[in-house]
């Protein structure tokens, strides 16, 4: 990881451990890992964390281990996928009406800041995801 990445990754960590209210110390002890990586990684002093400790202080802080990852750029740009196929995953029990009203609003945003909706979109229902 770059001082950015490290950075980014140190204020995700940072944040949710802050909205849960939880010290460090008790992250540390539900990841069963050492308080000093936890204060470390919050820090940017880890500039290659390993992807186990990650995905236990991911458990610890109740975020999806791909937060962590995305945080630290470990997920390649072309491997994430567009925004429907990731509502329909995500979200499997959402009416498909809801994921339809966020699209629709999301492609406005995306429009007015110059994407195009091939970057939004991606397989319509039922196509490979």
């Amino acid at each position: 990881m770059n001082p950015e990445q490290a950075a980014k990754l140190a204020q995700t960590i940072r944040t949710r451990r802050g909205e849960l209210g939880l010290s460090a110390s008790e992250v540390a002890r539900r990841a069963q890992v050492a308080k000093a990586t936890v204060t470390r990684l919050e820090l940017g002093d880890i500039p290659q964390p390993r992807p186990d400790n990650l995905r236990a202080i991911a458990e610890a802080l109740e975020l999806p281990v791909a937060d962590l990852f995305a945080a630290a750029d470990w997920i390649p740009e072309g491997e994430l996928p567009t925004l429907t196929p990731y509502l329909r995953t995500k979200y499997k029990a959402m009416p498909a009406d809801a994921v339809r009203e966020i699209e629709q609003h999301f492609a406005v945003v995306a429009q007015r800041h110059g994407l195009t909706l091939d970057h939004i979109t991606g397989p319509a229902p039922g196509q490979d995801e």
